[in-house]
């Protein structure tokens, strides 16, 4: 009789644990829903930030374009002069040379590993699939003291140094509202080449019935976001490389 209960309670266990356990598709079904529904994330054409950075103790206003289509651009403002960090529109991708204060095309390495992630607004687990990217579930894993769940993000491959190499980041969904409060990737170039690139996410805020986290915080470097603006008005003239300097360029030539 002992054998059959026994029996019977793993039977009952057997039949119950696919019903509880959590897939990949389940955590981000949940994520979407839980900020605002996978129908208005799509809907989504581009964001406007509004904030600051404190980088070694120095605060320094920024505003970020973020658009459906890749356009990209982060203007950051030192000491009330203002410079673009990076500009993408589509096919090309400047900086401002802090040196010169002169606009500066990325070298074609850096631009066409850009162009592969164009699809990642407003982020990349939105329609992965589709994307060609992957998505596993590893299990829960506590972090700075809240469970989550840890998944592992992989994308396409990137180009350092002339080398492919593989685009593969964690994620960690904290278990009650099913939100990202922490990413870390490998850093694949540079002095910290090898080394792990942390990310957290917090102070997650409703904009337009979508929810954004307002505090980041990346390798020592904390972003705070004052507002975020959904679908701005934004030309194509502003991720464009300035054209004045390209008409000096082909003039030198």
């Amino acid at each position: 009789m002992k054998t059959l209960r026994t029996l019977f309670i793993a039977i009952i266990l057997m039949a119950v644990a696919p019903m509880t356990a959590q897939t990949a598709d389940e955590i981000l079904n949940n994520y979407f829903e839980n900020t605002g529904g996978i129908s208005a994330w799509n809907a989504l054409e581009g964001t406007k930030m509004i904030g600051s950075a404190n980088a070694q103790g120095m605060e320094i206003p920024i505003e970020m374009y973020q658009m459906k289509d890749g356009k990209q651009l982060l203007k950051i403002n030192i000491q009330g002069q203002e410079m673009t960090q990076y500009s993408f529109d589509g096919e090309t991708m400047w900086t401002t040379n802090f040196m010169t204060m002169l606009p500066e095309k990325s070298d074609a390495e850096t631009t066409d590993n850009m162009k592969k992630n164009v699809g990642d607004f407003p982020s990349p687990f939105l329609n992965y699939k589709e994307k060609g990217y992957t998505v596993e579930y590893l299990g829960k894993e506590t972090k700075e003291g809240t469970e989550t769940f840890k998944m592992k993000l992989t994308q396409k491959p990137v180009m350092v140094d002339g080398v492919e190499e593989p685009t593969v980041s964690f994620y960690y969904f904290e278990t009650e509202n099913y939100v990202p409060i922490m990413s870390e990737s490998q850093i694949p170039s540079g002095p910290q080449k090898g080394q792990m690139s942390v990310s957290n996410f917090s102070d997650y805020q409703e904009v337009g019935g979508l929810y954004f986290p307002f505090s980041i915080s990346m390798s020592g470097q904390g972003i705070t976001m004052k507002e975020i603006v959904l679908n701005p008005e934004a030309d194509a003239t502003m991720f464009a490389f300035p054209t004045a300097v390209e008409e000096k360029i082909e003039d030198k030539k």
